[in-house]
């Protein structure tokens, strides 16, 4: 992918506003054991055999991982039809060679150090570059594109969209266990991904594309990146697509529930890029305020709160939840959005199982039974 700034500005001048793709990444497990299977060439070279996945399946770094995407859609219906269809032929796929696919933040108990990188060019240099991260990264996520027309306007919605990075990661959580372990937080993966990647986490507001472009030259003239891929952030400007990209959230175990949060993230960025055209903004919050309510998300996820800092007080995170969800409504109304957003979450569902005696095992064995129901339409006619 090119570094080419010039190129990539254009992306986003002629760029359609909130189209839309999603991208959903699955751990690869043994349907039995539910210990990751390092199967992700296989997987693949099935998958280029089927004309809808050849074009929709990828990799990310790990070969116990696989991810789908749905591609570009004019609407976020028909996105989600997209991804129902790669969904079942994935999901099929799979099936066929005995394996199965799960959909958490984390892993309960594999050992990182077991880990394999997927064996091409740009994973081996990625391995040689970040070393022991890229061998820590056995994490999944889920991540949101909109179209979002104008260079300038899709850094301003990025800026924008970055204090609103901590609900959305409460919202999602999912990730509470770790090593065989309870690890005290509603989304571990935070801390892996996030806390070990660098360039990632949550970016300085940039202002304009001139100084994000400024940024990224340096960067590049230096040697520190060679792709716009590498720049990590759990919100981006993506150069190919011209899309921004929100990458904050865990996988979800339930495929209603990706598609609940993966709609709350949408509307978010389009409500943000429409209030910015009505009477543009202010000042961003800080980094430090938007890694307080980051942590918190983390710590405690909807079970906790949140601080407003511009109202300087602590609010409980299903009210601000409510609050997101006023706030968004007429570019929900206006994309056909439906909230789709469940009372407990997958953490608190993990937590609360735990706390009525059921083993760690046990509770991820649960998880990928609701992945395997949930994710593949029932009765799809797969000949299409």
């Amino acid at each position: 992918m090119s570094l080419d700034l010039d190129l990539a500005r254009e992306k986003f001048e002629s760029s359609t506003d909130f189209t839309i793709g999603l991208e959903e990444e699955f751990a690869i497990v043994d349907p039995e054991t539910l210990e990751l299977e390092h199967r992700f060439e296989d997987l693949y070279a099935a998958c280029r055999r089927d004309e809808v996945l050849a074009d929709s399946a990828a990799g990310e770094l790990i070969a116990s991982e696989i991810e789908i995407r749905s591609g570009r859609s004019e609407s976020f219906a028909a996105a989600m039809e997209a991804q129902r269809q790669r969904r079942a032929r994935l999901f099929q796929t799979a099936g066929e060679m005995g394996l199965g696919l799960a959909a958490m933040g984390t892993h309960p108990w594999a050992d990182y150090l077991d880990q394999r990188i997927i064996d091409t060019p740009h994973y081996n240099r990625l391995r040689h570059e970040l070393g022991y991260v890229a061998q820590r990264n056995n994490t999944w996520s889920l991540h949101v594109h909109m179209g979002v027309r104008g260079a300038d306007r899709a850094i301003a919605v990025c800026d924008w969209m970055r204090e609103l990075l901590p609900l959305l990661l409460a919202v999602s959580a999912n990730s509470p266990f770790l090593d065989r372990r309870d690890s005290g937080l509603h989304t571990v993966r935070t801390e892996i991904f996030t806390r070990t990647f660098p360039r990632c986490g949550v970016p300085n507001p940039f202002g304009d594309w001139a100084r994000y472009a400024a940024f990224v030259e340096v960067l590049e003239r230096t040697g520190t990146v060679v792709e716009p891929t590498q720049l990590w952030w759990s919100v981006r400007p993506h150069h190919l697509f011209g899309t921004v990209e929100v990458r904050v959230c865990d996988a979800q175990t339930r495929g209603d529930e990706s598609f609940g949060v993966a709609g709350l993230i949408a509307a978010c960025i389009a409500q943000t890029a429409l209030d910015y055209d009505e009477r543009g903004y202010g000042e961003p919050l800080g980094d430090r305020e938007i890694e307080e309510n980051l942590w918190r998300a983390i710590r405690h996820g909807m079970s906790g709160a949140q601080i407003d800092f511009r109202r300087g007080e602590e609010v409980e995170a299903r009210a601000a939840l409510e609050g997101l969800l006023e706030w968004t409504a007429p570019a929900r109304e206006a994309l056909g959005i439906e909230p789709g957003l469940p009372e407990r979450n997958g953490a608190q569902r993990a937590r609360e199982a735990l706390d009525a005696g059921l083993s760690i095992e046990d509770i991820y064995r649960d998880a990928v039974r609701d992945t395997q129901r949930t994710y593949p339409p029932p009765l799809m006619d797969l000949s299409r």
